[in-house]
């Protein structure tokens, strides 16, 4: 979840709890390029104050004059799309021939409204997810707590709208020591979730950042059971090969989209000769970045782990286009 949609999660709320009315808009899906990704919020009160972003154009306000006037979501959610012909588009700022599609819900500061949106805050505040679930034409809402991140989904039969807050991207991280402490801090400010694995006592109980999954327990069996997603980059930074190798023995067979460990040239060279002859196949050692992070000189333990999370975007970036460029493909026939 961005941080400016997670203001958004919270403004409302303080509205709310504040016994003030307020609307939700949700991107529920676009056509042509869009400035905004689906699932970016906007919240709004009857005083015209908004939080928020759809469109980055003059969607905003007229969304706003509609809400105020009465014209659109008065006592119930309802669906509505901008951009339906080229004028709209160029009135809205929406790009040629695009189109822009909206939830919005009216919300009460009834008990209800209160306490769902208090437990969303709550939930985006410990780092964790939650689904919510709106269904339009029973005029319900209700949210349910999940471990992983799943793409908005609208049923456009059923008029039920599905989005998961929280982090959509994990980092695993192998190690509780310096490093991995600039790298989590860091990592959390780019919404990820990050969960830290130490099979050594004192160490995981020594790492104090709130909003971390500690688990204090061998790494193997810790991938195995929280790591093994595509939304998942997982680092090995204790430069202590018993624990490194076997996590990393583990997490080059899982389906996580980076795997990196710390270490100089010699010391990965290394890594990879005893990974062969632990049975990893060629195809599975050369998924491992080591060493890790992108080549910018890092000395320091704060300069590794921006090196190491700069690789982590770079890679997360071409795993994206790669997607978007075998859709096309198929597109095209």
């Amino acid at each position: 979840m961005h941080a400016v949609d997670e203001e958004v999660i919270i403004q409302v709320n303080t509205w709310l709890q504040a016994d003030r009315p307020c609307w939700l808009a949700t991107v529920i899906g676009t056509w042509g390029s869009s400035p905004r990704p689906v699932g970016s919020l906007l919240g709004c009160d009857a005083d015209g104050h908004i939080v928020g972003s759809l469109s980055g154009g003059c969607v905003e306000d007229d969304l706003l004059e509609k809400l105020t006037r009465g014209e659109l979501a008065v006592t119930a959610a309802q669906f509505f799309k901008y951009g339906v012909t080229a004028e709209e588009s160029e009135k809205f700022g929406l790009p040629c021939g695009g189109s822009l599609l909206i939830v919005i819900e009216p919300l009460k500061p009834d008990a209800k409204h209160q306490a769902h949106f208090a437990h969303l805050c709550s939930q985006l505040a410990k780092r964790q997810r939650v689904q919510r679930i709106v269904d339009l034409p029973n005029r319900s809402f209700d949210h349910i707590d999940v471990d992983t991140h799943a793409p908005l989904a609208w049923d456009e039969e059923q008029q039920v709208l599905k989005h998961t807050y929280g982090p959509q991207y994990q980092l695993f991280i192998i190690g509780a020591g310096m490093v991995s402490k600039y790298l989590a801090e860091m990592a959390m400010s780019l919404d990820y979730a990050v969960t830290v694995c130490d099979p050594r006592q004192q160490t995981i109980h020594d790492f104090s950042i709130a909003g971390v999954r500690l688990i204090n327990d061998m790494p193997d069996d810790a991938i195995r059971a929280y790591a093994n997603d595509p939304d998942s980059a997982i680092v090995a930074l204790t430069h202590d090969p018993r624990i490194d190798d076997m996590g990393l023995m583990e997490a080059l067979k899982t389906k996580a989209f980076y795997v990196g460990a710390m270490g100089s040239s010699r010391t990965s060279a290394s890594r990879r000769d005893r990974l062969k002859a632990l049975d990893l196949s060629d195809t599975e050692i050369a998924r491992l970045h080591a060493p890790i992070g992108l080549p910018i000189g890092s000395k320091t333990p704060p300069e590794i782990a921006i090196a190491i999370l700069a690789e982590i975007t770079a890679v997360r970036a071409h795993k994206k286009a790669a997607a978007v460029d075998q859709l096309a493909a198929l597109s095209a026939g």
